[in-house]
């Protein structure tokens, strides 16, 4: 059995039922919380979402809302400026060009204002059930150390990790890549001793 297989069916193991940690009850408020969280942990999203859904949960009530009091209820999510302008434009395309529903497709989504790649494919995944990768800061990290892709930019990782996984194991290896790297594989100081994967992993092996 080669690598990949190895490194595939360890994180069936280690990862039987993983799921996304952000908080949300309709797919509107999963795209919020997926955009506040962009280098920001989701224990923190959660607590801002806590506050803000109360009385902002739908796309016409944030593309009403002033922008400086969104900017004060996002502020400690880092970033605030540029995610309440994100958060006003796609609220503000989604109750003028879709008429207030929330986007069907994946191109839809990506038509969003501030909506790339990643955003939407967490999206589909988890509201529409559909096969998707989303390369965030932790997949793109832990599928390089691993081995499981090789690669220097988030595009050719998503390619190659489509490539080398089973398309409906796509979106379960995704949020199993997100918590291996949240919790074991960190950036900084990465508990190797405490790794499922320490006889796999490339970058370990190297080493």
């Amino acid at each position: 059995m080669d690598n990949t297989k190895k490194i595939i069916q360890l994180l069936k193991a280690t990862y039987p039922d993983p799921k996304c940690e952000l908080i949300y009850s309709s797919p509107f408020e999963l795209l919020v919380a997926v955009v506040l969280s962009a280098q920001c942990t989701d224990k923190r999203v959660n607590e801002v979402t806590k506050e803000l859904f109360k009385k902002y949960n739908t796309a016409e009530a944030i593309d009403n809302m002033p922008i400086e009091e969104l900017e004060s209820l996002i502020k400690s999510c880092g970033f605030f400026h540029n995610k309440a302008k994100s958060l006003k434009s796609l609220s503000h395309d989604i109750v003028t060009r879709f008429g207030g529903k929330f986007p069907k497709t994946k191109d839809e989504l990506k038509s969003l204002a501030g909506v790339g790649e990643k955003t939407a494919n967490v999206v589909i995944s988890l509201i529409y059930n559909e096969p998707a990768i989303a390369v965030d800061t932790h997949v793109f990290r832990v599928s390089n150390r691993l081995g499981l892709a090789d690669a220097n930019t988030v595009e050719k990782t998503q390619k190659q990790l489509e490539n080398c996984i089973e398309k409906d194991y796509w979106s379960k290896a995704h949020y199993a890549m997100v918590l291996h790297g949240r919790y074991v594989c960190k950036a900084i100081k990465p508990k190797c001793e405490e790794c499922a994967f320490s006889g796999v992993c490339k970058e370990r092996n190297k080493h």
